[in-house]
Parts: structure tokens; C-alpha cells; sequence
């Protein structure tokens, strides 16, 4: 069955434990944060204060993807800080091999990002280390964005490549994910669905939240 990965990015921080039970209570499987330094991304979000505080709010996976620039020297304090799975940008990482073994020496779950224009082809050499493949599907930086349907075709050749080489790889996919992408990047080959506006500026957070794993 496919995973829901609700992105606290969207969520009223004024209320986030609330939000937080709120999403429970639907059962999604996992909780997405993004981590964004201004730099990497034209965007600030939160560091590891704020995860280690809505890790005290749930039992859910954490799910954070480092959207920062040198995240080697950050990985110790996501891990320590309550992150179950704990994800890098391709195109930060100066040493991408070296980071995924940083990363796994912390004994937790690691996964990499490919922005929209960055090929699948860039991250075979690494591919057998991830527990998660991270497609996005808007070029990172801000919620609400459209969907950029292009991707589609490598979430495809991801899912070829995972059942060529009997991979167990989690392929996720972030960014303009609604009922209606939903079902494209399902039959693409996705397996965990990160949405955010479409679930917390939605009325009803169950609703929307059946209609993304069933479509």
C-alpha cells in the first residue's frame, strides 16, 4: 500500500502538535520535514530544535530531507534530534558516497534527492545504499507549487531500474501532490507520497488523505 508523508512545511506551526495529531489520527505513515538553510534554497525553514520538539509530539517516522548546503556537518544533530530517515540533495553534496556512509554509520535510514532536472543516471553508482529515492517533483524551495509532469518519466525509470536489480528502494516523490498527481506518479512507480497544501489547507485532512493512497 502506498505511504502518506504529510509535509509539515504546510502545517500551522502556531498549532503543530495539534496539526501533528490531527494527521495521526488519519493514518499517515511518516511525517516530512524539510530542512532549508537560504542558500542551497531560496528558503528558511527550521533546524534541529524544531524536529527534536515535534519528535516529543509523535511515535511517527521522521522524515527529514536536508535541503541545506554541507550537510555532513549537520547529519549528527538531525540524527540526534529524532530523524528516522534522514535524506540529502544530490546536488549538495560535494562527496555523495562519503556523506551516505556518514549517514548510515548513525544506524539510521538514508535516502537521496534528485531535483527536477537532475537525472536518474546520477545517482546508480549509490543506489544500492539508500533505503529511499527522493524524486521532486517541483524545484525545492516553497510549498504550493505546480507539479512538473516531466518527472514522470524518471520516477518510471526508477521503478525499472529498482525491479531490474530487485531493489527494495522506497521511491517518494514531493511537490505539488494532490488526488489527481497522485494517481500518475502511483502508476509511475511511487511509493511514499509527500503532500502538503493539499492536505493541510484541505477542510478535511482524512478525506484528502484516503484519496491520495486510493487513487
Amino acid at each position: 500500500m502506498t505511504k502518506i508523508a504529510p509535509s509539515l512545511l504546510s502545517a500551522d506551526f502556531r498549532n503543530i502538535e495539534k496539526e501533528i495529531k490531527k494527521v495521526e489520527r488519519c493514518g499517515v505513515d511518516l511525517l516530512h520535514l524539510d530542512i532549508m538553510d537560504g542558500h542551497f534554497v531560496p528558503n528558511i525553514t527550521f533546524g534541529p530544535m524544531i524536529v527534536r520538539a515535534i519528535n516529543e509530539c509523535t511515535k511517527l517516522p521522521l522524515d527529514v530531507h536536508l535541503m541545506i548546503e554541507n550537510p555532513d556537518s549537520y547529519v549528527e544533530s538531525f540524527v540526534e534530534s529524532g530523524a528516522d530517515y534522514l535524506t540529502v540533495s544530490i546536488e549538495a553534496c560535494r562527496h555523495l558516497h562519503r556523506t551516505i556512509s556518514l549517514i548510515k554509520d548513525f544506524k539510521v535510514k538514508v535516502g537521496c534527492a534528485l531535483n527536477p532536472a537532475t537525472p536518474f543516471e546520477l545517482v546508480k553508482p549509490i543506489i544500492k545504499e539508500l533505503d529511499l529515492l527522493l524524486l521532486m517533483t517541483v524545484n525545492p524551495g516553497f510549498g504550493g507549487q505546480k507539479f512538473i509532469g516531466s518527472v514522470l518519466s524518471k520516477i518510471s525509470e526508477a521503478k525499472k531500474f529498482m525491479e531490474e536489480h530487485k531493489l527494495k528502494t522506497e521511491i517518494e516523490v514531493d511537490g505539488g501532490i494532490n488526488p489527481k498527481t497522485a494517481k500518475l506518479v502511483k502508476e509511475a512507480g511511487a511509493t511514499i507520497l509527500v503532500a502538503g497544501d493539499a492536505i493541510f489547507k484541505s477542510k478535511n485532512y482524512c478525506q484528502i488523505i484516503k484519496a491520495l493512497r486510493e487513487q
